[in-house]
C-alpha cells in the first residue's frame, strides 16, 4: 500500500505538534535529536526527510538557505518558527555543520 504525500504531509505536521519546544539551553545535536532526526534520521542519514549530512545537498548550501527552510519549512517540511528562538537555531546549524565537515 503507497501512502499518499498528503498523509505524510499531515503526519509530519502532527509529529513536530508533539514533541514541544526544546529547552532554551539545548545544545545543536539535543535540538536536532528532538525536532529532526525523527524525519532526518538520527545520523542525518535521511529517512522520510533528506539526508543533511556530510555530502548531502544541504552541505553544500549557505546557512541562509538552512535558516529559511528550519524557520519556514519546505515541501514536506513543516515550519519550526515557533519551536526555537535564534540562539537554538544557530546552535541547530552549528551542530549540522560541525557533523557536515565531519
Amino acid at each position: 500500500m503507497r501512502v499518499k504525500p498528503i498523509i505524510w504531509a499531515l503526519v509530519l505536521v502532527l509529529l513536530g505538534a508533539c514533541v514541544g519546544r526544546p529547552a532554551d539551553n539545548a545544545t545543536g545535536e539535543e535540538i536536532y535529536l528532538q525536532l529532526c532526526a525523527r524525519c532526518h534520521g538520527d545520523n542525518l542519514q535521511g529517512f522520510v526527510g533528506e539526508p543533511l549530512g556530510p555530502g548531502s545537498n544541504s552541505a553544500n548550501r549557505p546557512d541562509e538557505f538552512l535558516v529559511v527552510t528550519i524557520e519556514q519549512g519546505r515541501g514536506r517540511m513543516p515550519s519550526f518558527s515557533s519551536s526555537l528562538n535564534d540562539d537554538q537555531l544557530s546552535r541547530l546549524i552549528v551542530y549540522l555543520r560541525e557533523v557536515q565537515e565531519g
